[in-house]
């Protein structure tokens, strides 16, 4: 087993903190560089909401219900509940007939600042569509509408689009999840372990979707376009998701999740990327994943400079002055 990536935290003179990460590139004939264990076993989280979107697609719900392509990238998003994010969701839940009360995720304050002030000016309390998960949630209960299924319990683990979901992770992870670890993620559906491997093989898959038949290789290509033609609606202002697929043109599609996972899919390399940082901090993967697709010559100087604040990001004090950096120990 090879080392870890290591991401180090710089004030002045001396590396104040370090973070430990876990990463693997697979292509097509398996792991093409791993650091650290290829079997840390772990949850996901949203780092799988690109799989998670499948059935909306290949069982014939989205187009049943003419989805637009913002809608699909919001079935995939861990969004910053701005306003166009909340008002998207309200919109699409009215025109299936549903609303925010049959949404079993719970609320929050926007992730995005300027938008929590904004509601806290106006005296609003947020309720379940301000939730970074409510358009996956809108897009499991339009797939349970399309397919004649109950809307109530959909977040049970026997519920069929649970089970559909389950039945995805292990088919394209390629890894038996019996056994493995089982939890409650933080918009309340259940979560499964999965290892570095499995998480980084399920990547790779959905980039290169050959031999997983017609429905589901049109699904995969169909969800990857709309994440990364719409990448506001998959996670907001000034996060990494977004800003990268953005600057990148399509070249690559990001998924970020909780505790520090992170995967990037590229299609036309057919490479899938998985990380986990070991303390679960995202700032040190936000760095590693910049510098991963920059070793896998997806940015070059002019996204380079785009992208700085996230490749080379700078540690600040309270005046906004400069006082250290965060980078990857060499």
């Amino acid at each position: 087993m090879s080392d870890p990536l290591i991401c180090e935290i710089v004030r002045g003179t001396m590396v104040e903190s370090r973070h430990r990460v876990h990463a693997m590139v697979c292509d097509a004939s398996g792991p093409v560089k791993t650091w650290g264990d290829p079997d840390l076993m772990f949850y996901p989280r949203s780092a799988i909401k690109y799989l998670q979107c499948l059935p909306l697609v290949e069982s014939g719900a989205a187009d049943a219900h003419g989805l637009t392509t913002p809608e699909l990238a919001l079935a995939s998003a861990s969004h910053s509940s701005t306003e166009t994010h909340v008002q998207a969701v309200e919109a699409w839940l009215s025109r299936i007939g549903l609303d925010e009360s049959h949404l079993r995720c719970g609320p929050h304050l926007p992730y995005h600042e300027a938008s929590a002030h904004a509601v806290i000016r106006a005296g609003i309390t947020p309720n379940r569509l301000f939730n970074n998960c409510s358009g996956k949630h809108t897009g499991f209960l339009t797939t349970a509408l399309h397919l004649h299924e109950p809307v109530e319990g959909y977040m049970d683990p026997d519920h069929p689009v649970q089970k559909r979901l389950y039945d995805i992770l292990v088919q394209l992870g390629g890894q038996n999840l019996a056994d493995t670890g089982r939890g409650i993620d933080g918009c309340g559906i259940p979560v499964y372990g999965m290892t570095l491997t499995a998480l980084a093989t399920a990547a790779q898959k959905m980039a290169a979707p050959t031999g997983l038949g017609d429905a589901r290789g049109g699904a995969v290509k169909r969800v990857l376009n709309a994440a990364m033609s719409e990448p506001f609606m998959v996670a907001g202002p000034n996060r990494f998701d977004t800003d990268v697929m953005k600057a990148l043109h399509g070249k690559v599609a990001t998924k970020g999740g909780a505790e520090g996972v992170h995967v990037a899919i590229i299609p036309d390399k057919g490479l899938g990327i998985a990380l986990k940082t070991e303390d679960g901090e995202r700032r040190a993967g936000d760095v590693i994943m910049g510098w991963l697709l920059h070793e896998a010559g997806l940015i070059g100087a002019a996204e380079a400079t785009l992208l700085q604040t996230y490749l080379r990001p700078t540690v600040v004090n309270a005046a906004g002055d400069e006082v250290g950096e965060i980078r990857i120990k060499t």
